[in-house]
């Protein structure tokens, strides 16, 4: 069975849906199944990974019931669009509004080693499905003054969820995006986080970049556009893959970072 995981921030512009988008590429590389699941209306991450925008079915019709999780998956993404605003509209007066998506995925989660949920930038009912859903939550973060109370936001929503509907959820830990380590606002950002979560905080950021805009622009990893920032995912996906117990994707992981590292990955000044 997958292990599945839910995505999430308190706000927008944390570089989520990039993060899941590059998990989505890196795990495939080592040799992981891996499902995207879009639950985001924006559709960013569908855009992302260069989905017709007129295909059908889509994520929003398995929540409303009008069809099955196996046929809403195109190229290895269960993709969203607008629609999805108004599935989770209708959703708001169903009895076991909650649980739409852990039963939708019943069906699919076995073919997939990882399914990875990109959950809307709210922590409202599309997000509480995700957890019910998932078996882990990751959580992304900015570097910025605000990131310890958007971090403190998304985890009651966590508690919540594992209180009262999903028990077994687990927290995976919380990644640091869209970060400048040469200035001191983001190594105090990443002191305070570390200070409170210990070493729930992935101890790798993500450099902020333009060049994520312009890989999301032509619908390339980031890993493939810029290798020498692709790097710090695949050192985030090392300590994911190590937290989730995958050994042995984390060992073919291991000589691309080898790779990476003689080719001087990750030495080259963010643009």
């Amino acid at each position: 069975m997958a292990a599945t995981i839910a995505v999430l921030s308190q706000k927008g512009g944390t570089g989520k849906t990039t993060m899941v988008r590059t998990l989505t590429d890196v795990f495939r590389q080592v040799g992981l199944t891996t499902l995207a699941v879009d639950l985001d209306p924006q559709g960013n991450l569908s855009d992302y990974l260069d989905v017709d925008p007129e295909v059908s079915p889509t994520v929003g019709d398995v929540l409303a019931g009008r069809a099955a999780a196996a046929e809403a998956i195109h190229d290895g993404i269960m993709p969203a669009n607008l629609g999805l605003a108004e599935a989770e509209l209708a959703l708001g007066g169903k009895m076991g509004r909650e649980l739409v998506l852990k039963r939708a995925l019943r069906e699919v989660v076995d073919d997939y080693d990882v399914v990875l949920i990109d959950c809307p930038p709210a922590l409202g009912l599309l997000t509480v499905n995700a957890l019910v859903a998932a078996d882990y939550a990751l959580l992304s973060a900015e570097a910025q003054y605000f990131a310890m109370q958007g971090v403190e936001q998304a985890l009651e929503v966590i508690e919540l969820a594992r209180d009262n509907l999903n028990p077994e959820l687990e927290w995976l830990g919380v990644v640091l995006n869209i970060s400048d380590m040469r200035t001191r606002h983001s190594r105090e950002a990443y002191d305070s986080l570390r200070e409170h979560f210990g070493e729930k905080l992935v101890e790798h950021t993500i450099r902020a970049s333009i060049a994520y805009a312009e890989s999301a622009e032509r619908a390339l990893s980031i890993v493939e556009y810029r290798p020498d920032l692709g790097v710090d995912y695949l050192r985030v996906a090392d300590v994911l893959l190590r937290r989730l117990g995958l050994t042995p994707a984390r060992t073919r992981l291991a000589r691309l970072l080898d790779e990476a590292d003689a080719a001087g990955g990750g030495t080259r000044a963010s643009a």
